[in-house]
């Protein structure tokens, strides 16, 4: 005990004083270097998120192009058979045009072949002609008018189909 108190109390305390501040200081040292290490993983995370959502970014506008490609093309295929109904319609309509044609002049063909005949028969033939003529010409617009509409309702059915089925394909 005689080296201990030969030392003064003032010189314990600063050796404590030290011996606590080194332990802090190396405390502190070790903290920074978690916190640096801490720093490094946290850039290297967010350099992966960032290079896994360009990556996912890149894949959902690669897919959206080839579904809009899908649409597009089948867009034009629908247009083009759309087109080559209406042509097919328009000829259709023609060819109608040309039967009505033919009912009139048939109509009045009857009309003057009938004159030699008694006014009540002529009366009761010409309305039979002209009834049958006018329901021939109506049923005959009505079905040209049904096969446009159901051809337009075909090729708009199956473009959506296609549509859907090239998007489904992977």
């Amino acid at each position: 005990m005689s080296w201990l108190g030969a030392v003064p109390v003032w010189c314990w305390w600063l050796i404590i004083l030290v011996l606590i501040s080194g332990g802090q200081q190396y405390r502190v040292v070790v903290a920074q270097g978690d916190a640096e290490t801490a720093r490094i993983e946290l850039s290297d995370y967010r350099l992966q998120v960032a290079e896994r959502d360009r990556r996912a970014a890149a894949q959902a506008r690669t897919e959206e192009q080839r579904r809009q490609a899908v649409a597009d093309k089948e867009g034009e295929s629908a247009r083009q058979q759309l087109e080559l109904a209406q042509g097919r319609a328009a000829a259709a309509e023609s060819a109608a045009g040309g039967l009505r044609g033919e009912i009139a002049r048939l109509r009045d063909g009857h009309r003057d072949t009938c004159g030699a005949i008694a006014a009540q028969q002529r009366q009761a033939g010409t309305s039979a002609v002209v009834v049958l003529g006018g329901l021939l010409e109506e049923s005959d617009r009505m079905a040209g008018d049904l096969a446009a509409a159901l051809e337009r309702s075909r090729i708009a059915g199956l473009a959506c189909e296609a549509v859907i089925d090239g998007m489904n394909r992977p």
